[in-house]
């Protein structure tokens, strides 16, 4: 079993509350507009802190947006397609939504027919299924206080084996 936090758009704000709701965490996934490469460090010592007082250890793994600049983008690509226990995942920052994929994703999606699609850059909350390809999307809305969200929000959800469970939107406040 994997527990994942997923977090977008922070646009180089990071409400320190998401330590606490990720602390039971073993992955975070970070689906791009970081804003900053200090925002990733900041991610990535508040990981390790926790790691230090729960003795779990937590994976940082993402992919970059269209805010970002070289500096990220030399850290993370624009897709990543991996395997989480027995899912297949692929995640990229701009990618729309069921049925409404914009044409590179669509593309991509075709290709690697991944369970669970993940993307962000509308700053729109969404947790749906997309039949046509059997395949769930999640965009954990936007953490960050830079948009036009009423609420920052970011997701957390359990993988074990080949099922995708126990989803929980969490609300950190508004912007």
């Amino acid at each position: 079993m994997t527990r994942i936090g997923l977090i977008s758009d922070t646009h180089g704000y990071l409400d320190e509350s998401v330590f606490e709701h990720f602390k039971n965490c073993d992955e975070v996934w970070h689906i791009g507009d970081f804003g900053n490469i200090h925002l990733v460090h900041e991610l990535l010592n508040g990981l390790k802190n926790n790691a230090a007082s729960t003795g779990r250890q937590v994976a940082l793994k993402g992919v970059y947006g269209n805010i970002d600049g070289q500096d990220i983008r030399k850290v993370f690509g624009e897709q990543m397609v991996f395997m989480c226990e027995g899912v297949k995942v692929m995640m990229r920052h701009i990618g729309g939504y069921p049925p409404k994929y914009n044409p590179s994703t669509k593309k991509e999606l075709d290709i690697h027919k991944p369970q669970l699609f993940i993307s962000g850059h509308s700053h729109i909350l969404k947790i749906m299924y997309d039949d046509k390809i059997n395949c769930l999307h999640i965009n954990p809305g936007a953490a960050g206080k830079h948009g036009w969200q009423k609420v920052r929000t970011i997701v957390r959800f359990v993988i074990d084996g080949s099922n995708i469970k126990d989803a929980e939107v969490i609300e950190l406040g508004p912007r």
